[in-house]
């Protein structure tokens, strides 16, 4: 195993300082029933939602497990353990929804024009 350098650590801590700045990040995460949406509140404000039946794995997702959503460490990402389904915040506003291959199938020839950009 390599040895880490006090070049590598500053680099790599400049490099989280700028996801920390720039990349989307969840600062809340809830299931609505009311509106059958997902809500991700960021930390710089903004409200994200979108439709659970979207996501790879939750076709037969209960409202119990879709409501146990939880963001994983600080703020990058979403998780289920129910689901055994993880998905990142960036990836999720970005449309998302799955592997590649479950967004080609899913979504079919739209998919694959958007994947090709």
């Amino acid at each position: 195993m390599a040895e880490l350098t006090d070049e590598d650590i500053q680099a790599a801590n400049e490099r989280g300082r700028i996801a920390m700045a720039t990349k989307p990040r969840a600062k809340s995460a809830r299931y609505d029933r009311d509106q059958g949406r997902i809500v991700v509140d960021l930390v710089n404000g903004s409200t994200f939602a979108f439709p659970p039946h979207l996501l790879q794995g939750f076709d037969r997702a209960t409202p119990d497990q879709i409501a146990e959503v939880e963001i994983l460490g600080v703020g990058f990402g979403l998780h289920w353990e129910s689901l055994d389904a993880d998905f990142t915040v960036a990836g999720l506003m970005a449309g998302r929804f799955g592997t590649a291959r479950y967004m080609a199938e899913r979504f079919g020839a739209a998919w694959d024009a958007v994947a090709a950009e």
